[in-house]
């Protein structure tokens, strides 16, 4: 007897629909998956076969051939453990309805199985089902630990179960199956944050330089002694980054989901992620890959930011891997049988010390490094990935009558309510051009949004001479001098913007011989 069952699987972020034919005839005793299964889907043989015993049903011993279409794709994981099971129970005449027929037609099934037919939660229910939706499926069987996430979507059907005796029952009419509610989730304004911009004493032109950051979404690099307060500043970004929305959000959500750091209790990202890696980092934990591709870092910081802490101490090819995503904002990974994308759109963030021993132009201590050793160091960081690097700022130690200072400093939510309200012009000026903020700028829309005046240029043209910055500094120098000027609710580009938009890009020379 022929059954089919309807399942589905993701390549990257995209899901599409694998059908699960089985046949059972007389022979010898003999049990086959075909249709590029890898190691993890053939296994599941095993898990099935024991499952159905341990639910107290007959496995019988006859050929059953399980084909997974389409067959030219292969298919990964352990989420085909419940809808090769349930095909076979069918196929089997262990599920018997007269109206099974068209109810499969528009389910899915997405489960791994226990030994003991208990169903567990997959990674990536939050994509797969999002892609059901689209492609007309009504209704989703999955674990209960994945209700959670996938009743995110609205206009799906989701019907949790705990093991493979309650999704047989279920099928046979014996019992109902009690759909999850949608799970309503809001972005919250009034989000409270962990660190906050209140708490840093002095440093006003760094917590401007990353407001300016913040709202057009630049790159940013913190240059200082030990002890300045990089780092310390740089883990406060998140608490002024504009509120993410809900498209954003779910997202970000989606990613998150595939690399399985969901749990039930936090089935959504309702914040912009901040990753921060140690130096030690992988290319394929930084960039994605394995075995079975699987975002990494630069993804997981998806509409958020990517901190890379002592930048010149990661491994100068893991560093270089970061040009093409920082430009394209999507990384690609190839596999033998299979290329996949994941986005990586995120604020690129780091900071360094301007020399090994950490005191270079400090006010201090005097540093003790040869010019060598200077150049040494700092050409670590390769002059293509540093022209990537909008705004380049550094941060020098704060005096102690500041530290001591009863002068109340800024909240964090103030800050955000101005970079919420430059990322609102943004998103008004580049609707019809799909992108969110000034540092997505194409050169055709510099062109268009970044018109200087003849007083502008003249300056400009100044400042290529003076510091002998490169094609891609001066796109860079345009797009946060637009920040500047929505920040100051200005349509064009004044003088002022543009000076100090070129600040930002002064230590180019400064460390690197530019």
């Amino acid at each position: 007897m022929l059954s089919i069952v309807k399942s589905m699987a993701l390549n990257g972020l995209n899901g599409y629909l694998i059908s699960i034919q089985v046949d059972i005839s007389n022979g010898m005793p003999y049990f086959e998956i075909v249709g590029l299964p890898d190691t993890s889907v053939r296994e599941s043989k095993e898990r099935v076969k024991t499952a159905i015993k341990n639910s107290n049903i007959e496995f019988l011993s006859r050929k059953i051939v399980v084909n997974l279409a389409p067959a030219n794709t292969k298919k990964e994981g352990s989420s085909l453990d419940l809808p090769i099971a349930i095909g076979i129970l069918i196929a089997s005449g262990k599920i018997r309805n007269r109206h099974l027929e068209s109810f499969l037609d528009d389910t899915i099934f997405i489960g791994e199985l226990s030994l003991d037919g208990t169903i567990e939660n997959i990674n990536g229910i939050l994509p797969i089902c999002i892609e059901a939706k689209k492609l007309g499926i009504k209704r989703v069987i999955l674990s209960k630990k994945n209700a959670k996430e996938a009743s995110i979507i609205d206009g799906l059907e989701i019907l949790p179960v705990s093991n493979l005796n309650e999704v047989i029952q279920y099928l046979n009419g014996e019992i109902p199956l009690k759909k999850e509610k949608k799970s309503d989730f809001f972005i919250d304004d009034n989000t409270k944050y962990e660190f906050d911009f209140s708490d840093v004493k002095g440093q006003e032109n760094v917590k401007r330089a990353l407001e300016i950051a913040a709202a057009g979404g630049h790159n940013c690099l913190l240059i200082g002694s030990p002890g300045s307060g990089k780092t310390m500043l740089a883990r406060r970004l998140p608490s002024i980054l504009p509120d993410i929305q809900f498209e954003e959000a779910l997202e970000v959500t989606k990613i998150h989901s595939i690399a399985g750091l969901l749990s039930e209790k936090r089935p959504m990202i309702l914040k912009r992620p901040f990753r921060s890696p140690h130096h030690t980092i992988t290319p394929a934990s930084l960039i994605g890959g394995g075995k079975t591709p699987k975002p990494g870092e630069i993804s997981l910081a998806h509409f958020g930011v990517l901190f890379l802490d002592e930048l010149p101490e990661f491994k100068k090819n893991t560093l270089e891997l970061l040009r093409g995503p920082l430009e394209d904002r999507i990384v690609a990974i190839s596999r033998l049988n299979m290329a996949i994308t994941y986005p990586c759109n995120f604020m690129f963030v780091a900071s360094m010390n301007p020399c090994p021993c950490g005191y270079y132009n400090c006010k201090e201590k005097e540093c003790t490094c040869r010019p060598d050793q200077i150049k040494k160091y700092t050409s670590k960081i390769s002059g293509p990935l540093l022209d990537r690097i909008d705004i380049q700022i550094e941060v020098q130690s704060v005096e102690y009558n500041k530290l001591n200072s009863n002068k109340k400093e800024e909240t964090s939510e103030e800050i955000r309510k101005r970079v919420n309200q430059a990322r609102r012009l943004q998103l008004i000026r580049y609707e019809n051009y799909n992108i969110f903020s000034n540092s997505e700028l194409t050169p055709q829309l510099i062109e268009k949004h970044c018109n200087l005046n003849n007083k502008c240029k003249k300056i400009l043209e100044l400042s290529f001479e003076k510091l002998g910055l490169s094609a891609r500094a001066y796109s860079r120098i345009l797009k946060v001098a637009r920040t500047i000027a929505d920040l100051d609710n200005s349509n064009n580009i004044e003088i002022n913007h543009l000076a100090e938009a070129i600040q930002y890009r002064s230590l180019d020379r400064k460390y690197w011989g530019s």
